[in-house]
């Protein structure tokens, strides 16, 4: 077996990378009363109302049972609310409430400040290139990935 030193492992950066933005993006969400699978949950819905629960759970990387749960509480807040699509009657769309939309905002408020200031980190042209690299990264594990 070949063993590779931890601060050799992309992954193990990558993830604390990840680690730290949900920290931040958690602290900033907070005072919404939002987590972030909430919040995620929220902001596709703005951008695409009346999209199928399993269309969000992709949309936001989560498993269907995680996303139900996430809707669950959504609704129990009144932040959306879940009616029979007009054809297919075992499926629910989800919209945002007139509240949800307003907590939304809220939020979407201070987790642009959080994205705003780590991109502030960088340089226009190291941004450019970590959105590249980054990009290279999923290109790279999604082909590698066994079917």
């Amino acid at each position: 077996m070949t063993s590779m030193p931890v601060p050799e492992r992309l992954g193990f950066h990558l993830k604390r990378a990840e680690q730290a933005l949900n920290a931040a993006k958690n602290a900033a969400l907070r005072p919404a009363g939002l987590t972030v699978p909430q919040y995620s949950a929220l902001l596709h819905l703005a951008q695409s109302p009346g999209i199928s629960a399993a269309a969000l759970a992709r949309a936001c990387g989560v498993t269907p049972p995680t996303m139900n749960t996430v809707l669950k509480n959504l609704q129990e807040q009144g932040l959306i609310e879940r009616t029979p699509h007009e054809w297919h009657k075992n499926i629910l769309e989800t919209r945002l409430t007139a509240k949800g939309a307003q907590v939304m905002a809220a939020a979407d408020a201070n987790a642009v400040r959080v994205e705003r200031g780590l991109a502030g980190a960088f340089s226009d042209e190291e941004r450019e290139t970590l959105i590249a690299l980054l990009g290279r990264c999923v290109e790279h594990l999604e082909g590698a990935r066994p079917a």
